[in-house]
């Protein structure tokens, strides 16, 4: 027969009831944080497959000759349903044969309500487009001056 003053070693209801509440609670942090994870793959991956597109967009223009051909833009299907839409304006500068591009860049993606919109901004050496002889030959002559002005000061 047992003494009445020894007890059983157990667990008591209150130390149950907070081992699992510490239990439910680190589940829920981890599965949230597991979540997280999985969506910041996804965003890094769709970045990855916009960058994608838009370097093969800006090579189509880095690569054409026809100064006209590029000014009526372009657009093109990409993988995974997605749309690439893209313009440049072109724009003369100070120097001959010199062209600051203003390129522009929407994709379309059919799981995202709104297309992305890139907007870069690049400079150009492209004889092919100078428009006019004489203004391209004008401006030749003003930066060769220029250049003879900055040698005289360097000179001195």
């Amino acid at each position: 027969m047992r003494p009445t003053s020894e007890r059983a070693a157990a667990f008591t209801l209150v130390e149950v009831l907070v081992a699992l509440a510490i239990f439910a609670l680190t589940a829920v942090v981890l599965g949230s944080a597991y979540l997280n994870v999985l969506n910041s793959y996804e965003v890094v991956n769709r970045q990855a497959q916009t960058s994608e597109d838009i370097a093969f967009a800006r090579q189509i223009v880095l690569n054409e000759p026809d100064r006209a051909k590029l000014e009526l833009g372009g657009e093109f299907e990409a993988t995974g349903g997605r749309h690439a839409r893209w313009s440049v304006q072109i724009e003369s500068t100070t120097m001959a044969d010199l062209f600051r591009v203003n390129f522009t860049c929407e994709i379309a993606d059919p799981s995202r309500p709104d297309p992305e919109k890139v907007v870069q901004q690049f400079v150009l050496l492209r004889p092919t487009w100078s428009i006019d002889p004489a203004e391209r030959s004008k401006l030749k002559e003003e930066t060769r001056t220029r250049i003879f002005e900055l040698q005289k000061k360097i000179a001195k």
